[in-house]
């Protein structure tokens, strides 16, 4: 028996037509409406586990993200900015009208989700957050900055760098697209045990676009870092604690700005969501109702 009940429409935003995909119940008042929002080098089917188990009981909305899967991007030069990536967000939200939703982020699907809770677009839309393997960018400025300025941090610095190496590489024009089409999809797909396409190759302008924007000095030569909005919806962070992409210390600072955090450290690594969907949907049935202590 089909327990997903796919529905899929198409939403246009921005420059980009994306493929939206909703399963389970059909929305009505007492029925709780997720959004999952997945990363790179990903699309909506990183998710079909955890749907499947979450769809007897909520309404559940994915969709491929600009030029992922089966969206795709309509107007040239395409836009991959973060502005352009939380417009699409919201284009769903509005086209599915979705309210009070529970959003979930993984990896660069996180990275937009943080942008998004500190939308003033967000009120009344976004009820709570769970993140997951995606850090805010401008934390991580600030965390990098926070680091290299106290010699007690320098090990978990040196340590995020080395795990970040692979970032730079992602910049080279050419290369990477080649070692994708050489090696990088089969080893991927061989143990993702999902299907990639040519999603990595699409996806290399999230980092062309966003890391480079990111770093760009002002006049003063400061490194371009924002302050950030307070976000007072519960945001719950999910730290794989085997994630060979990003330190779990990646969370400190946190507090300060999200007035509602729970950290909730999982044993599993940078695609904990597939390979552990029970454990997900377990923490994703007890939400929200964040606790403001550390798990």
């Amino acid at each position: 028996m089909d327990v997903l009940h796919e529905r899929r429409r198409t939403v246009a935003s921005g420059g980009a037509e994306l493929a939206v995909f909703e399963y389970g119940r059909i929305p009505g008042p007492r029925v709780p409406t997720l959004v999952l929002v997945h990363g790179y080098p990903d699309d909506h089917r990183l998710f079909l586990p955890v749907i499947r188990e979450l769809s007897a009981t909520h309404r559940v909305i994915a969709y491929d993200t600009r030029n992922a899967g089966s969206s795709l991007v309509t107007r040239r030069p395409a836009n991959f900015t973060l502005s352009a990536l939380v417009n699409d967000l919201f284009a769903v939200l509005n086209a599915t009208e979705a309210t009070g939703v529970q959003l979930v982020g993984h990896d660069w699907g996180s990275i937009q989700g943080w942008a998004a809770v500190q939308d003033p677009r967000a009120v009344g839309r976004i009820s709570s957050y769970t993140s997951i393997s995606g850090p805010d960018l401008n934390h991580f400025s600030r965390w990098l900055r926070a680091s290299a300025g106290d010699p007690k941090r320098w090990p978990q610095l040196v340590g995020q760098l080395l795990r970040s190496l692979y970032v730079p590489a992602f910049l080279i024009p050419v290369l990477p697209e080649a070692a994708w089409r050489l090696f990088l999809a089969r080893s991927y797909e061989k143990k993702a045990r999902r299907p990639v396409g040519d999603n990595p190759i699409r996806g290399l302008a999230l980092y062309r676009t966003n890391v480079r924007r990111l770093s760009q000095p002002k006049r003063t030569g400061t490194v371009r870092v924002t302050e950030p909005a307070r976000v007072v919806v519960p945001v719950q962070v999910v730290v794989p604690v085997l994630d060979p992409f990003l330190s779990p210390h990646l969370v400190d600072g946190l507090e300060s700005w999200v007035m509602d955090l729970t950290v909730t450290r999982v044993d599993g690594g940078h695609w904990w969501p597939a390979t552990h969907a029970q454990e997900l949907a377990r923490l994703l049935r007890s939400t929200p109702g964040h606790q403001t202590n550390e798990k």
